[in-house]
């Protein structure tokens, strides 16, 4: 038993593997949107949600980034809850999606806000350019 209460010591290397895990899924999803620039209106995405999802294919790299590196982490990492927030309202609201579905539901989703909750409130850790620039 006494193991488990020594995990402790590695919050650090679990805050870098948080980090890095949330941020190349951020970076990797807000890159993907880049070809969205290319695009013009239609009926099965309105000028609206075109203009929603430009913002977030600058927003979530940028995001991403700063969390894989662990620049403002915290900052960062709050953006990113915005954006699940925002993810998560459509997929509830609009898509009618079900927590768990067979073709797609919004459990991903869910994850990335309650990894980036817990990064937003915990910080970066002592890998995180932050300790190094601001000596947090």
């Amino acid at each position: 038993m006494g193991f488990f209460f020594s995990l402790h010591q590695f919050s650090d290397f679990a805050l870098l593997a948080l980090r890095i895990a949330l941020g190349a899924v951020f970076v990797t999803h807000g890159l993907g949107k880049r070809r969205l620039w290319s695009m013009q209106p239609s009926e099965h995405l309105p000028a609206g949600m075109l203009r929603k999802l430009r913002i977030l294919s600058i927003a979530e790299p940028a995001g991403g980034l700063g969390v894989l590196v662990g620049f403002l982490t915290q900052l960062a990492a709050l953006g990113l809850v915005i954006a699940m927030l925002g993810a998560l309202q459509f997929l509830i609201t609009k898509a009618h999606r079900k927590f768990t579905g067979e073709n797609a539901g919004w459990e991903f989703e869910f994850t990335l806000l309650i990894v980036a909750l817990a990064l937003a409130i915990l910080g970066g850790g002592k890998y995180a350019l932050d300790r190094v620039i601001f000596g947090l």
